[in-house]
């Protein structure tokens, strides 16, 4: 392409803006954070332009912007260096529960599934969901970016030693290493979901239990659909809550009572291929039905295992109405 300036300019940004939601997935599970991914995004396309010369074969384009995101992504982790953090204790916590084995990930947002399906490759539940982008944090960036280019994209270790100017050799004993570190932060029954991008009947089914719970704002119907040990986390403020009984002396004042915030509308949403909820709140004396939160939901044997819950922000990045 480098000998072809007609070729080179005409149309290159429509080529590569082909590519935008893919490589916005690409850096999102680098970084865990959707804003983040849009503006490295941007920075990548910047230095795709300006580099434009050095793409010698057109059909080699796709890898060679997953080369360039990788590495904007790989230098802006240099530059803003974090890991996840040991959580501090349950802010109310049920007794004789064990506190899960989970850091914090503050930055850690949501991605909509309706974004994921405009992506021109098959984004699968297993490399998306919240629960991987939270065990690959724990890994250095630059064994994260191998795991992902190997694991996750398939890439040989040859096309993943030229992509990070590592030698095979190196790349192979960095997957060795990112494999143990991520299996050991991932949820003991994580390995039975398998590779998916459409929700199970069991999910849509507790997703609607759950979201006619709180609309009926009866913590005793609520309690149904949850289990035991289910915890809340409410990134990126440092809270969480663990235990069913913890969780609805939380929410209870929420719901009903002389503290109660008023009437809730949910409607169901998708997240990481995941079901989530978006609740919208009447508050007295008011007339429409305003965004409150967003909880993305982990079920397993048909009760809620986890809801990690966002701002009523989100409902816009979901493609929500902006009220009810």
């Amino acid at each position: 392409m480098g000998t072809d300036r007609g070729m080179a300019v005409d149309g290159f940004g429509t080529r590569i803006d082909e590519h935008r939601r893919a490589l916005h997935v690409h850096c999102y599970r680098m970084l865990g954070s959707f804003d983040e991914a849009e503006d490295l995004v941007q920075e990548t396309f910047l230095r795709a332009w300006r580099g434009r010369d050095t793409l010698r074969d057109e059909s080699g384009l796709r890898a060679w912007l997953y080369r360039i995101a990788t590495n904007t992504c790989l230098d802006h982790l240099r530059a803003h260096p974090r890991q996840p953090q040991p959580r501090s204790a349950p802010v109310v916590s049920d007794p004789g529960l064990d506190v899960p084995a989970s850091d914090a990930v503050p930055w850690l947002q949501p991605y909509p599934d309706v974004l994921l399906d405009t992506a021109d490759v098959v984004i699968d539940r297993e490399t998306i969901e919240l629960a991987f982008l939270v065990a690959i944090q724990h890994l250095p960036p630059r064994q994260r970016a191998v795991l992902i280019l190997r694991d996750v994209l398939g890439w040989s270790a040859q096309e993943t030693a030229e992509s990070l100017d590592l030698t095979v050799a190196a790349v192979k004993s960095a997957l060795q290493r990112a494999r143990p570190t991520v299996k050991e932060h991932l949820p003991e029954r994580r390995l039975e979901w398998g590779a998916s991008t459409e929700p199970t009947s069991e999910e849509r089914a507790v997703l609607q239990r759950y979201i006619e719970a709180v609309e009926q704002a009866d913590p005793s119907v609520l309690a149904t659909v949850l289990r035991a040990d289910v915890w809340q986390t409410m990134p990126p403020a440092p809270i969480w809550i663990l235990g069913r009984e913890a969780f609805l002396a939380s929410w209870t004042p929420a719901m009903v009572g002389p503290e109660a915030w008023g009437d809730w509308r949910l409607l169901p949403a998708w997240a990481n291929r995941q079901p989530a909820a978006a609740a919208y709140l009447r508050k007295p004396g008011e007339s429409v039905f305003s965004p409150s939160w967003l909880g993305v939901l982990r079920v397993e044997g048909g009760l809620v295992t986890q809801i990690t819950t966002y701002g009523g922000e989100m409902a816009a990045r979901f493609g929500l109405p902006a009220s009810l």
